[in-house]
């Protein structure tokens, strides 16, 4: 059996500060409709940018993409902990679900996402690549366990999630072209 090589050994120690910022902070989260604990989210995306050989900026990113938006971190907490490099790769994906008091709708956050993410950067797109993967491998999986109830657990119907995961794998590929990660981002949706 062949032993899998990760980039960074078995030394992972540069993501610990990242990885407990994003445990406190999912601490009291569950996956949608789930018990299970939503740190699980954050740590398959980090292992995902790993194992593609990102380096160590973005593997922190792919910890903490939702503390922001789901988890009132802040930015200033964020760049102080782990650099602003990783606070900007955060906030690049971070979605704003809420102004004024007020939910925004999903097709208005889904389009502002996607224009940002048409406008990131390299990194940005490997993010949201990572991010997208893990949410839509864990879809199929929920799907073909639990059926088409599953459906009901998010805020748009099939067709526009499907439609959304095509969208952002169509700008990770128009950013980061035929690399393994968008390949397999493409196997999943």
């Amino acid at each position: 059996m062949t032993e899998i090589q990760a980039p960074y050994g078995s030394d992972f120690s540069f993501y610990e500060h990242a990885l407990v910022l994003a445990a406190k902070a999912h601490r009291d989260q569950v996956r949608k409709e789930t018990d299970i604990p939503y740190i699980t989210h954050p740590v398959h995306v980090a292992h995902i940018l790993a194992l593609a050989g990102f380096d160590a900026d973005l593997v922190n990113a792919g910890l903490l993409h939702d503390v922001i938006e789901d988890a009132g971190v802040s930015y200033a907490e964020i760049a102080e902990t782990c650099g602003f490099k990783v606070a900007d790769l955060v906030a690049s994906v971070t979605e704003e679900k809420s102004r004024d008091g007020a939910k925004i709708p999903w097709e208005e956050r889904k389009a502002a996402k996607l224009r940002r993410l048409e406008e990131g950067s390299r990194d940005t797109a490997a993010l949201a690549a990572a991010d997208a993967l893990h949410n839509a491998r864990a879809l199929v999986s929920d799907v073909a366990r639990l059926g088409e109830t599953v459906w009901s657990r998010f805020n748009a119907p099939r067709d526009r999630i499907v439609w959304y995961y095509g969208e952002v794998l169509r700008l990770v590929r128009a950013t980061r072209g035929d690399e393994p990660l968008v390949g397999d981002l493409e196997a999943a949706v």
